[in-house]
């Protein structure tokens, strides 16, 4: 579904990625952690395509980002994939059945689907609410709610929980393997926590030296 050919990239003189190669499974939940600065986000922002390598090729079904001009990046992000962050991203001045319904305006779909998943994350019968009524954790799981529903076939996710506190956070992880099971789509997932690791298929480390697998299930 997804892989990684000999990915480099250098900001101001210093190798943030240095010749990294992998190849992601599809239906498969990955963990890659590692020490700040090593470069985890950018590997991410190079995987959307919201960066470019200096070197190197990210490939999506077998196609090279790099032979995509700039719409056609952005259609296959709006329809093939889907993003959660740190810092959630909520637009407040939306409820949230407004935002987590944004994909499915952007792509044409019917809005039905925006119910569900608030249904899915458990905050049925709350699509009329606004941002400002929820705790971290619920804005998480509108977080998680929007980026799974237009059924992505890849789910990147950027230290998810880092604001959480650790049931909340357990909570929404083991929410978001669920959803992304259900949905048959594969999700990258960064993180600083063993915790959070520990729920996905495999966990990889970014090092200097590329992407070393130091658990599978």
């Amino acid at each position: 579904m997804l892989e990684l050919r000999d990915l480099t990239k250098t900001y101001a003189g210093r190798t943030v990625l240095g010749g990294v190669s992998h190849h992601f499974k599809a239906g498969q939940f990955v963990a890659i952690m590692g020490e700040s600065g090593v470069g985890k986000s950018t590997l991410l922002n190079l995987i959307a395509g919201l960066d470019s390598p200096d070197s190197g090729e990210v490939l999506v079904d077998g196609a090279p980002m790099s032979a995509l001009d700039d719409n056609a990046a952005t259609n296959l992000r709006r329809t093939r994939m889907g993003f959660i962050f740190q810092a959630f991203h909520v637009l407040p001045h939306l409820t949230l059945a407004q935002n987590v319904a944004l994909p499915l305006l952007l792509n044409g779909q019917a809005l039905e689907r925006a119910t569900e998943m608030l249904d899915a994350v458990g905050l049925g019968g709350r699509g009329g609410d606004f941002p400002r009524q929820l705790s971290g954790g619920e804005m998480q799981r509108v977080a998680i709610a929007r980026a799974l529903v237009h059924r992505p076939a890849l789910v990147l996710a950027d230290e998810p929980t880092g604001n959480l506190d650790p049931e909340t956070a357990d909570s929404i992880l083991s929410l978001l393997h669920t959803e992304i099971k259900a949905s048959g789509a594969s999700a990258i997932m960064v993180t600083h926590s063993h915790a959070a690791a520990a729920k996905a298929d495999q966990t990889l480390v970014l090092t200097r030296k590329g992407l070393i697998t130091v658990a599978n299930k």
